[in-house]
């Protein structure tokens, strides 16, 4: 396998174990710097060049992709994708979990903890979001804050509304998120390659500290996650698109709550707390893959006329219910359910003697118009009660910014 490592760092950590475990396998492996590439766009010929030479083949690549550089480190993996190479981490994913409103919002459809979160801009909107999160303490965070810089704990209600106000007027974007008490100066960085966790890591603030990151004096642990840490790490990384990825939760009284996903999660610190080989286990996962590229269903399917992908929901009292998928007639329709879900089950490819229950979502591929009286009409959600009589709290003063406190991401910018 020839393999390129995007990264604008050949010397850091992280890279140079990925690039000793390739070379310590057989393959070969080259250190590609993310900046150095040239974009070419023609009629039915994407191509690439790297230092004003037109690049060989590659059979994959593995983005090393800094926050800095994310629009043009994701362009140029896109370019990959184009050219049918694969890539440990698909050039949508790495945007998805950059952004964190957009990360969240993904991540809010499904059944998966996160810590409550609301997003606004207008003035009026501040006090009551802070109420409905369930008041200070909260966290503030930049949406594209990275290494921690940016995420913020407001103590009282008056310094939330103080730091929020301050921050929107310097044009930035901040969401404002539930502080999760029982799990302050811990969390837990599972990391993901493919549908395993490789390693997790337990990190602990140190004194009075509430950030528990290895940048910020954390103290770390090897941690064995029970199955619904596990799982919740994997299903993250798989829904935003990434396939290596550390994944940060923290020990909420109801299981694990999603804080961030890394696209480009640093190896060092979980290496020498776990004393496991990482860097080996993501080069041999890729090599594994490698013969199966991220492949874009908007652009396979518009060319199928009249065909497409949609979700079929199953109500309770539904014709379905109790029946075998074989004997659902959605075969007869011209329909393939590709994927069952059921509750927080995922059943891919499901045989065809598998009994449908009320409940279940299919994720089927067939004509759009035999689809059509098969999506249950959309209900209306319940309006949750309007929170009256707020009280106007002053804005606070400028001695609020002496308490503000950041934390690290622990992710590695290549």
């Amino acid at each position: 396998m020839k393999l390129g490592i995007l990264s604008c760092s050949r010397t850091c950590y992280s890279t140079r174990r990925l690039r000793e475990a390739a070379a310590q396998r057989g393959h070969l492996v080259k250190v590609l710097d993310t900046l150095k590439f040239a974009i070419d766009l023609e009629q039915g010929s994407p191509d690439l060049y790297f230092r004003r030479k037109r690049l060989s083949p590659y059979d994959a690549i593995l983005p090393r992709i800094g926050a800095s550089i994310t629009y043009y480190g994701t362009a140029v993996v896109r370019q990959f994708e184009q050219m049918d190479v694969y890539s440990a981490n698909s050039s949508g994913g790495i945007s998805n979990s950059r952004d964190k409103l957009r990360s969240l919002q993904i991540l809010s459809r499904h059944h998966i903890g996160i810590p409550q979160t609301t997003f606004v801009r207008d003035k009026k909107d501040v006090f009551p979001a802070i109420q409905r999160v369930g008041g200070a303490p909260v966290v503030i965070k930049l949406i594209e804050g990275t290494q921690g810089i940016g995420v913020l704990l407001a103590e009282t209600d008056k310094a939330a509304e103080g730091i929020i106000e301050r921050l929107q007027s310097q044009k930035q974007s901040v969401l404002i998120q539930k502080f999760v008490a029982e799990s302050k100066g811990r969390d837990i960085r599972a990391f993901v390659v493919g549908d395993q966790v490789v390693a997790a890591m337990r990190r602990v603030a140190q004194g009075q500290e509430f950030r528990s990151n290895v940048h910020r004096g954390g103290m770390t642990e090897p941690v064995t996650l029970d199955a619904d840490y596990c799982e919740t790490a994997i299903r993250a990384a798989q829904i935003l698109g990434l396939r290596v990825a550390g994944v940060d939760m923290l020990e909420g009284k109801d299981g694990p709550q999603i804080m961030e996903v890394n696209s480009s999660p640093g190896l060092e610190g979980i290496e020498r707390c776990t004393q496991l080989d990482i860097a080996g286990a993501i080069i041999d996962y890729i090599a594994a893959q490698v013969d199966f590229p991220e492949i874009d269903l908007r652009q396979r399917l518009t060319v199928s006329r009249g065909y497409g992908v949609t979700e079929i929901r199953i109500p309770e009292g539904s014709e379905y219910v109790g029946k075998a998928v074989k004997e659902s007639g959605l075969r007869d329709r011209d329909l393939t359910v590709l994927t069952l879900y059921r509750g927080t089950s995922v059943v891919p490819n499901p045989r065809s003697d598998r009994v449908l229950e009320s409940g279940d979502r299919l994720l089927c591929f067939g004509k759009l118009d035999a689809m059509r009286d098969l999506i249950p009409a959309k209900t209306r959600r319940k309006r949750r009660p309007k929170v009256q009589d707020l009280p106007e709290l002053p804005v606070a003063d400028e001695t609020q910014s002496g308490d503000q406190q950041t934390i690290d991401a622990d992710t590695e910018a290549d």
